[in-house]
């Protein structure tokens, strides 16, 4: 866990009750500290949503406790139907997880800290408000890095697909039918990380809008957004292929010799794309091992696609498919992709041996 988000989380709790208590007045503006660590949290992520749905549902809260609790008393029945209903009108607002909960949190308050008649549910909201907006000043004065979180994510979705690729390959060469079931196993064990790999590129777009020294980052970031849509497709099609050659060793069919080969030389053009992630460098240099890898295997070619089997010509169009998903990640447009890869240099008559 980084240090930073600690720090921030540090700092907009003690801001926020000196701020509450000595600059507005609060005698106990505990909801301050609380609201300002909530809306931060310790990992990133739908900041602005938790700030509004926390405020909502304090509000929704105090609005329902001191309401009824004027009315009914306070006790453990009242408390009951008090956070009863709190809650069922936060869900029938349509509220998130946070906001039902917060409506029900601050309910419990009302019933029982707050003797029916005080006016401290409204100091309450406040609080909640200086503590949500203080905890966004913190996360836009000490930002996170936007850009690092993203590329290790990436870097670890790209390897994966690397690992899936060479092992399906593997198992293709050898014949293995067990290998090719890991390959398979692994292959869907990958969404995980995908979805990783999603959730900090939404943080990182966060901070890139709470945070004005971030702002020029915002070009990097629709980057790193096309390339996780690639990257989760490519991820994708490799699991159609693992499973075609788990299917296809489990029946003993035949595949092309050259198979295997092209598959490895797409494991190695995506561990290059990864490289170029990881070292800050141009992507735009991953794409000549994704075309060589097309280009240099006969069985990746359209004018050899009819002599393939059934397996093969599926392994085949998989495989093309995760070069044009590599392409596309590399920032190149689709039709540019798809005129890159059916550029090939190499003869169409070449010999495709099974």
């Amino acid at each position: 866990m980084s240090a930073l988000p600690i720090l921030q989380c540090a700092l907009a709790a003690g801001i926020s009750w000196w701020v509450a208590h000595d600059l507005v007045g609060h005698e106990r503006p505990f909801f301050a500290p609380i609201a300002a660590v909530i809306s931060l949290g310790v990992s990133l992520g739908q900041r602005l949503r938790r700030v509004v749905e926390l405020v909502v549902g304090v509000s929704v809260g105090i609005l329902v406790g001191d309401l009824l609790i004027s009315q009914i008393g306070s006790g453990a029945w009242q408390l009951v139907i008090v956070v009863a209903l709190a809650m069922a009108v936060a869900v029938f607002a349509d509220g998130g997880a946070l906001f039902v909960a917060q409506a029900g949190s601050s309910a419990v308050l009302v019933a029982t800290l707050l003797p029916p008649g005080e006016t401290g549910g409204v100091d309450r909201w406040v609080d909640a408000l200086i503590g949500g907006g203080i905890g966004l000043l913190v996360a836009a004065v000490l930002p996170s890095d936007p850009v690092g979180p993203v590329r290790r994510e990436a870097r670890a979705v790209l390897d994966e697909l690397a690992a899936v690729l060479s092992g399906t390959a593997e198992a293709l060469r050898d014949r293995d039918v067990e290998a090719a079931g890991r390959a398979l196993r692994r292959a869907r064990r990958s969404q995980p990380l995908i979805d990783s790999l999603r959730a900090a590129l939404r943080s990182g777009r966060e901070v890139t809008t709470v945070a004005p020294m971030h702002r020029p980052r915002r070009r990097t970031m629709g980057r790193y957004a096309e390339l996780v849509d690639r990257a989760d497709y490519a991820m994708r099609n490799a699991r159609v292929l693992a499973r075609r050659a788990y299917t296809a060793l489990g029946d003993d069919e035949p595949a092309a010799n050259a198979l295997p080969d092209a598959i490895s030389s797409l494991a190695r053009a995506v561990g290059r794309l990864g490289d170029e992630l990881g070292a800050e460098g141009d992507r735009t240099r991953a794409r000549e091992p994704v075309l060589d890898a097309v280009h240099d295997s006969p069985v990746l070619s359209d004018a050899t696609a009819a002599r393939l089997g059934p397996s093969e010509q599926v392994m085949a169009a998989q495989a093309r498919s995760i070069a044009l998903d590599l392409l596309q990640a590399t920032g190149m447009p689709r039709d540019e992709a798809l005129q890159a890869l059916r550029a090939d240099p190499n003869p169409p008559d070449r010999v495709v041996e099974s």
